[in-house]
């Protein structure tokens, strides 16, 4: 046993030492790639010149973004040219939005020929009338003659209830919803108006006050005017301008007399040599991209020291006490056996005398003293080897928090830095006390082949901040990895001294989580979008908040013959068991049903469908299991059907069928199916052994190609990347340690089911079912990402928006999910 379980260990180190080889050298072949660090513009007075995205070196603007001009007095001012796209000014932590003005102080406005007159305006409500009728908008809702208008008819139910909400609660519990000019119907939050675009004008909340915005253009026939400015044509001073955002890019801006200087940051092209053609107005200064140093990582290379020194302290004084134990036990049983013998022999020889009888006890006395004496020796190495992994888990956990913070303040660390800090995360899992798992084992392993893509895709695209997801990645490693740690090693402290927690400090424990994952959800809904919030996802925290909950639930359920046995009773208990999991889960579901995609209600089907085998499983209920089986196979078959047969007659059941007949036809629907197309092309592309005809290794750390322009190549079709650069044997390999993952999370739960089955003591029996259902909840969740994410890149399901757990670049979902998950998992194969 021993033997197989060093031998998994050193396979699993073998294939992680190799992963990190990888990223090394997809590091020392990376080609050179440089970027402007500084753009220079020298303009006479009276002079003006057009920039975009050549001159400006950014990626996600218009070729004619924006004007600069000098007046007489030698000022600076800029104008958008972009139809499309925003330009933002930034003052002193205030924005400026081109395009735009704040409603205080303007007599009236106008869009194309109306003309409103205003009543009042502040920084809460605006009040203006057109045609005899008064209007009032709140940020929220929009009033016509001092009632809400009636709900478009094209309105979703989620849009619907939004609307009631916000005309029920007051103004501060309000979310906010812009009111839109244009259009010819009158409702909810629509204004129309004849002969104008709908959407030509947009009056909103931005940055607590109310905002005039020029929105979907339509010419010079839908002309925005506030007082005598046309927003469309806005020019302003770049006097007091600290920066500006064009795209996606941050341009810091300097002016002394006739020259304009501009520090571009996030979002640059790259170039492979320092060599442009640009107008003779415009200079750049030259910078080389630097992999091994950059950023200021001296206190992450000192919390890594201080991990991996102590990493190696616990390792040895683990081992350490591992063999005092051991020679304390054969020593004891060699005593034993002595003594055993003596007393046999003067037995069988006629007896024994009385100085052989106190020798023979003296040599048991002293055999049993030296047994406790290497026993304390080696509880004193267990003590230090605990608070060395201790220190080791901290160390990592604050050397990850600094390089989350670094990237965020704009001095990310370096690519080798995030290398090494990601190899030090993974290295820590395995270093923790606690036997390897074939859960844990193809964790890491996918933790590092995930890794290894993203490096990938951050050395190949004509961008520097690609890297990002890679540097956001290990540090979100390093983080979960150090709480892991101190969690893992708390609950082996827990289980060494025999203490546990009460079942009330349990389940209030369980309702703080919900309370939080609600709350962030909550949070999500009034200040963020389908994306997240404050650069979050709330939805990976409820995930595992409502696994938790439900597996709770369904442990209880199995003591139920235990209970009272009145009806009465039965029922307020029934509520009791499943109304928190029911709660959460019809809040989760309103939270997942408002973003324009139906991928996160399979998510939750398919976790349905996987809590309910566990249950069944549990329960020898076959007639459950093999209801929940046939439901499978019938919708693999439905889809199987639509994927052959095909139809038109969805394209009446509106947004969600769009995604059908996209999935169904996509060359039908270019303009949609977009991605989906380009998906496809670069898995073709990549063939059965990769692009490069040898699985990737000739291609790392060069460029990505056109793979690098496929929407969301580094979330959601981030498997059409790995295929294209690995090809389909890659593929297979991947398929194989994910479905490795799932087994071992399966066999874990099953081993903590018998656990629990077995108990006499009733905490030891919940804990073991809690555990079960815990495990196969979030497993299910897992299987949930694999199966959408690669229906979706290889066009078996028309779903969208899910990441592939492990590959895609996260980090919510790794930090939130992924990592508690293996950290659970882990504590859980230690028995009950």
């Amino acid at each position: 046993m021993a033997a197989a379980r060093n031998s998994a260990l050193a396979l699993v180190l073998v294939l992680l030492a190799g992963l990190c080889a990888l990223q090394a050298w997809a590091l020392l072949r990376a080609p050179e790639a440089w970027s402007p660090v500084a753009i220079t513009v020298r303009l006479a007075a009276g002079d003006s010149i057009t920039l975009g995205q050549r001159e400006l070196a950014a990626p996600q603007t218009d070729r004619n973004h924006l004007a600069l001009r000098r007046d007489a007095n030698g000022g600076w001012w800029v104008r958008n040219l972009s139809t499309t796209r925003q330009l933002v000014l930034l003052r002193d932590g205030s924005e400026q939005r081109l395009g735009a003005t704040p409603l205080q102080g303007l007599q009236g406005f106008q869009i194309d020929g109306a003309v409103f007159d205003m009543h009042s305006a502040d920084a809460r409500r605006v009040s203006f009338t057109r045609n005899g009728h008064t209007w009032l908008y709140d940020g929220a809702t929009l009033y016509r003659d001092g009632r809400a208008q009636a709900n478009c008819p094209e309105s979703r139910l989620a849009s619907k209830a939004l609307s009631a909400w916000n005309r029920a609660v007051p103004l501060a519990l309000t979310i906010a919803r812009p009111l839109a000019f244009g259009g010819n119907l009158y409702c909810d939050n629509r204004l129309g108006l004849e002969q104008v675009t709908a959407g030509a004008a947009t009056i909103s909340r931005v940055n607590s006050r109310l905002q005039l915005s020029a929105a979907n253009p339509d010419g010079d026939r839908a002309a925005v005017l506030a007082g005598q400015t046309d927003l469309r044509r806005q020019e302003a001073a770049l006097s007091g301008v600290n920066a500006i955002m064009v795209g996606h890019t941050r341009l810091q801006l300097t002016a002394s007399g006739d020259q304009l200087t501009m520090q571009p940051s996030r979002h640059v092209k790259l170039y492979s040599e320092p060599e442009l053609k640009l107008p003779a107005q415009v200079s750049w200064q030259w910078q080389q991209r630097t992999l091994w140093s950059g950023g200021n990582a001296h206190a992450i290379w000192i919390a890594l020291a201080v991990s991996a020194a102590m990493l190696a302290a616990s390792v040895i004084a683990r081992g350490a006490a591992a063999a005092r134990v051991q020679g304390a036990s054969a020593g004891g049983v060699a005593g034993a056996q002595t003594a055993a013998a003596r007393t046999t022999e003067g037995a069988t020889t006629g007896g024994m005398t009385k100085s052989q009888v106190i020798a023979a006890r003296a040599a048991q006395v002293a055999s049993a003293r030296g047994m406790a004496g290497r026993q304390l020796g080696g509880s004193w190495a267990g003590g230090v080897a605990m608070v060395a992994g201790v220190v080791a888990a901290v160390g990592m956990l604050l050397a990850g928090l600094v390089a989350l913070i670094a990237q965020r303040s704009g001095y990310a660390p370096s690519a080798a830095c995030s290398l090494l800090l990601g190899a030090c995360a993974l290295l820590l899992w395995l270093a923790l006390p606690g036997r390897l798992t074939l859960a844990t084992g193809a964790g890491v392993v996918l933790l590092a082949i995930g890794l290894l893509a993203q490096l990938e895709l951050g050395l190949g695209a004509p961008e520097s901040s690609w890297l990002r997801y890679y540097q956001k990645s290990a540090a979100m490693l390093a983080i979960g990895a150090g709480l892991g740690g101190l969690l893992r090693t708390w609950a082996q402290h827990q289980a060494a001294r025999g203490m546990q927690l009460q079942q009330r400090s349990i389940e209030w424990i369980l309702a703080l989580f919900a309370a939080v994952a609600l709350a962030a959800l909550a949070a999500q809904v009034l200040w963020g979008d389908e994306t997240g919030v404050f650069d979050l996802q709330p939805v990976e925290l409820a995930k595992l908040a409502l696994t938790a909950l439900t597996a709770h639930c369904l442990a209880l359920r199995f003591n139920w013959h235990n209970g009272p046995q009145r009806l009465v009773d039965h029922g307020a208990r029934w509520l009791q068991l499943i109304a928190p999991a029911l709660l959460f889960l019809a809040l989760l579901g309103l939270a997942l049903v408002q973003v324009d995609d139906f991928s996160p209600l399979i998510l939750l089907l398919v976790w349905s469908t996987g809590m309910g085998l566990a249950y069944a499983i549990a329960a020898s209920n076959r007639v459950l299991a093999a209801v929940l089986l046939s439901g499978a196979l019938l919708a693999v078959g439905v889809v199987a059907y639509l994927r052959i047969v095909g139809t038109d007659d969805l394209i009446r059941w509106g947004f969600y069928a769009d995604r059908f007949l996209v999935w169904l036809n996509p060359a039908e629907h270019p303009h949609t199916g977009q991605q989906l197309l380009q998906g496809a092309r670069a898995i073709g592309d990549g063939g059965w052994t990769g692009a490069d005809h040898w699985l990737g290794l000739r291609s790392l750390g060069q460029s990505a190609g056109n793979v690098a322009q496929i929407p969301a190549v580094q979330d959601d079709f981030a498997a059409s990347f790995f295929l294209n650069r690995h090809g389909l044997l890659g593929g297979l390999l991947l398929w194989a340690v994910q479905a490795a993952f799932l087994i071992g999370i399966v066999l874990t739960a099953m081993h903590a089911y018998r656990k629990g089955a077995g108990a006499r003591n009733f905490r030891h029996a919940w804990l073991g079912r809690f555990r079960y259902f815990t495990l196969c909840g979030g497993g299910a969740f897992v299987l949930g990402h694999f199966l959408l994410s690669w229906g979706t890149n290889l066009a078996i399901f028309p779903i969208m928006g899910q990441p592939m757990s492990f590959l895609s670049a996260g980090g919510s979902h790794l930090l939130f999910f992924l990592c508690p998950l293996l950290t659970f998992c882990a504590i859980s194969s230690e028995g009950v």
